[in-house]
């Protein structure tokens, strides 16, 4: 039996923040640009009423893995700004950094459309390949 995938939402009434925990590399990206709506150590830990709704959309599409993502009110679901460029990043001793949108497909044939930025491992020791989970930093991956 698959495990449930948790998702947690956070509101500031316009905006919805959604996070999915199990996706998160710990870039920390979300709390060095806005400390003062992420904060690991509150409860709740994601507070958006503390930044406008393009400071959150902007944090929010640099999120590495997609464990953040986000929907306006009257929205279902959010709306990714699907251009034609796609750009790759390589972060210092850590993953490749896909800015756009992509189609990934894993060798069984199955494929995922992603879109945002979406990390790569680089290093090999991810547990979620071909997708980064933060275990560069566990082996001290230079690159």
């Amino acid at each position: 039996m698959s495990e449930r995938e948790i998702i947690k939402e956070y509101s500031n009434g316009d905006l919805t923040v959604v996070w999915k925990p199990k996706k998160c590399i710990h870039s920390a990206i979300c709390v060095n640009t806005l400390p003062k709506v992420y904060d690991p150590n509150k409860k709740p830990w994601i507070e958006p009423k503390n930044a406008s709704i393009n400071e959150l959309k902007s944090q929010i599409d640099k999120c590495p893995s997609g464990a953040l993502t986000y929907y306006l009110k009257g929205e279902t679901e959010n709306l990714v700004d699907m251009s034609d460029k796609t750009s790759v990043e390589v972060m210092a001793n850590g993953p490749l950094l896909v800015h756009g949108a992509l189609e990934v497909k894993d060798a069984s044939g199955k494929s995922e459309n992603k879109s945002g930025v979406t990390a790569l491992c680089r290093c090999g020791a991810s547990d979620k390949k071909p997708y980064c989970d933060g275990a560069h930093k566990k082996i001290n991956f230079v690159g």
